[in-house]
């Protein structure tokens, strides 16, 4: 039973020096490629500005021909909210202005 017990006994601790040098040259490789990935971010270019293409223009909102008067100044009032609120620029709001008025 000695020899059973000695030989269990050496087995384990090899197995645990191997398993601690396998983890520490684990972490040190690991550090070195963390140390030369952060020395080639430092060293590399910055990334190049990506172009935005610029919306495509809005269409201005075509008002239906208004008979009435009435129904004219509902929609030019809904052209000043839309302005008032930025959504409309003072050219557009011109543009639909004069399409209201005729």
């Amino acid at each position: 039973m000695p020899g059973l017990l000695r030989g269990v006994a050496r087995t384990a601790v090899i197995a645990g020096t191997a398993t601690s040098v396998s983890n520490r040259v684990s972490r040190r490789q690991a550090g070195r490629w963390a140390a030369k990935e952060q020395q080639q971010q430092a060293y590399a270019a910055p990334p190049p500005q990506q172009a935005y293409a610029a919306p495509p223009p809005q269409q201005a909102y075509a008002a239906p021909p208004a008979d009435s008067m009435d129904d004219k100044l509902a929609q030019l009032k809904q052209l000043g909210e839309l302005k008032a609120q930025g959504l409309l620029t003072e050219a557009e709001f011109e543009v639909q202005k004069r399409r209201i008025l005729g």
